[in-house]
């Protein structure tokens, strides 16, 4: 019997935990020849998660838990569980019921024909607000464009299925920021998609703000292109050629007119030309600069508090 690890991030989900526990163990009393493990993984709860996921545990041998030291995030939540998880393939999906577990049956037949990664393309129903729908598909299609993967099918989506190989080059990453959105386009491996219409949260509220929301838009633009970084120094450039021939015309139109100010030519020339110069320097070093910044410091991407497992 193959085993399937189903990895669910958990932050403020004290009255989801258990629904979702119950409609996943649903799913697989309906799929004979597979058994599953569900990790949930409590990225710095400040309710009663903890709690709930500890008496769920006791009750029920598949519940595994990791508990952060603090609230990490999202992503590194995901590459915790999968680092831990034991089984031939690896779902992640949310724990407020978004992610409907009865996919889960068409994901495996995917993987069962021989796909590595069987990722989600999300729809949205009708109560979720025009502007949201919009900003979303907006974001990933110039993410796309900007970066050197696609990501305007399947890349708004944490619901996945990862054969074991592809997780074991994911746990081999170590990157600072990571995106995992992004690494199941970049990896490659055989993949193939299956759309669904988003769930309803039952309980709570999502802990995405707008602030949260930029921060990842931005973690996902950097960790895939450097060509924002490339900006300063284009912009450097044209400065510097808007000095040259931008005053330089005006000098030229003052010195034959008798209208220029003694001096003063020449000192915007120097100054506009050679800020643009620093910006084109400022720019090469911030290509490289930004790409090493954070990954130097070789912290880790989580901290374990506590486990079952």
């Amino acid at each position: 019997m193959k085993k399937i690890s189903i990895v669910i991030p958990a932050h403020n989900e004290e009255d989801n935990v258990v629904l979702i526990h119950q409609r996943v163990k649903e799913v697989f009393a309906k799929l004979k020849n597979y058994t599953f493990e569900i990790i949930f993984v409590n990225d710095g709860s400040r309710d009663q998660t903890q709690a709930k996921l500890e008496q769920l545990a006791m009750n029920f041998e598949e519940v595994k838990f990791i508990e952060f030291s603090r609230n990490f995030g999202h992503q590194p939540a995901v590459k915790a569980g999968m680092d831990l998880s034991t089984g031939n393939a690896v779902i992640s999906m949310d724990a407020d019921l978004q992610h409907p577990p009865e996919l889960i049956p068409d994901m495996i037949k995917k993987w069962e024909e021989g796909f590595d990664i069987i990722y989600t393309i999300r729809t949205y129903p009708k109560q979720i607000s025009a502007f949201k729908r919009k900003t979303s598909t907006i974001y990933y299609k110039f993410l796309s464009a900007i970066s050197d993967v696609n990501l305007s099918e399947g890349g708004g989506s944490d619901f996945r299925l990862m054969d074991a190989s592809v997780v074991g080059v994911v746990r081999n990453m170590n990157e600072a920021d990571i995106f995992l959105r992004g690494l199941s386009n970049w990896m490659g491996f055989r993949r193939a998609g299956i759309r669904f219409t988003a769930g309803e949260r039952t309980f709570g509220e999502s802990s995405y703000n707008l602030k949260k929301m930029m921060k990842f838009a931005f973690t996902g633009i950097t960790a895939f292109s450097v060509k924002p970084l490339y900006l300063a120094a284009y912009l450097g450039f044209i400065f510097s050629v808007f000095s040259i021939f931008g005053y330089g015309i005006y000098v030229v139109h003052s010195f034959i007119t008798k209208t220029e100010i003694s001096g003063w030519a020449s000192l915007i020339m120097t100054v506009v030309f050679f800020g643009g110069l620093q910006l084109i320097i400022m720019g090469i070093i911030g290509i490289y600069l930004g790409k090493i910044f954070k990954q130097v410091k070789e912290r880790p991407n989580y901290i374990i508090r506590s486990k079952n497992f």
